[in-house]
């Protein structure tokens, strides 16, 4: 995993971030699709969702290193309206300068029961068939804390690919670890934090916000996480003061499952 500073030239600084991580030619092959997976639960400013200057420069820097068609997908909260989110905050405009990109609302589309191995909280969920329709998978995610899970990063951001109805048993007991049972369900190639921006009280829709300006990149969940939570615990009043990050239920449980393979490298 790398950490970079970000600077005034955000396409730059994002591919700086992925060039410490093998290039953009490590992760993705001429001509493939691929299916970006930003944070939109709302549209509220960033941290609390993707900044869209940022998706852009990212599905930008895609299509110049080979990817032939460039989806972002995502579903908002159970009781919003995920293509109204998209269109309004900025996604819609970017296809129609972009042919090659297109956007999805996965509420819309069909879902696949998958099963949870070794689930303990989990066992079943419904997951996009979208998912199916890809060569790659990238995630593009926030850093904040969050008033339910405590802090939402690289692992949490699978909770967009879930059928919005399932989300609420998600969220009525033992939320930390369900989120890495299922966050075990999906492999990303590669995973972006912007972490220019974040919460470091409340969450995920607004909170203190501070400035830590930089951007990690890498293919391993549970260390960007690790590294998010330290990020966070830096600034005086957080909300995650005192937490030893490995020990954060959602951290333990994805390292008892070896999601990402952390501590194997």
């Amino acid at each position: 995993m790398a950490k970079i500073e970000a600077g005034a030239d955000l396409k730059e600084s994002i591919r700086h971030a992925v060039d410490a991580v093998g290039g953009f030619g490590a992760y993705i092959k001429e001509g493939e699709t691929v299916l970006v997976k930003p944070n939109f639960n709302t549209i509220d400013p960033p941290p609390a969702s993707t900044d869209p200057a940022f998706l852009a420069a990212f599905v930008d820097l895609l299509h110049e290193h080979g990817a032939a068609k460039v989806t972002i997908g995502e579903s908002s909260t159970f009781y919003g309206n995920t293509r109204w989110n998209l269109e309004n905050v900025g996604v819609k405009a970017m296809t129609e300068t972009r042919p090659w990109l297109d956007y999805l609302a996965f509420d819309a589309g069909k879902w696949v029961r998958r099963e949870v191995e070794g689930g303990k909280y989990l066992k079943h969920v419904s997951v996009p068939e979208a998912l199916e329709r890809h060569d790659r998978l990238f995630f593009v995610c926030c850093l904040k804390t969050h008033c339910h899970a405590r802090y939402t990063g690289a692992l949490k951001l699978s909770v967009g690919l879930m059928k919005p109805q399932q989300r609420m048993g998600l969220h009525l007991r033992n939320i930390q670890p369900k989120i890495a049972e299922l966050a075990s369900l999906f492999s990303p190639d590669l995973i972006v934090m912007d972490a220019r921006k974040c919460f470091i009280t409340r969450g995920p829709s607004e909170g203190e916000v501070r400035e830590p300006g930089v951007i990690l990149a890498g293919t391993d969940r549970v260390a960007m996480d690790i590294e998010g939570i330290r990020i966070i615990q830096g600034y005086e009043g957080s909300t995650l003061a005192g937490v030893v990050p490995e020990e954060l239920p959602q951290i333990a449980r994805a390292i008892e499952l070896g999601i990402d393979g952390y501590g194997q490298r």
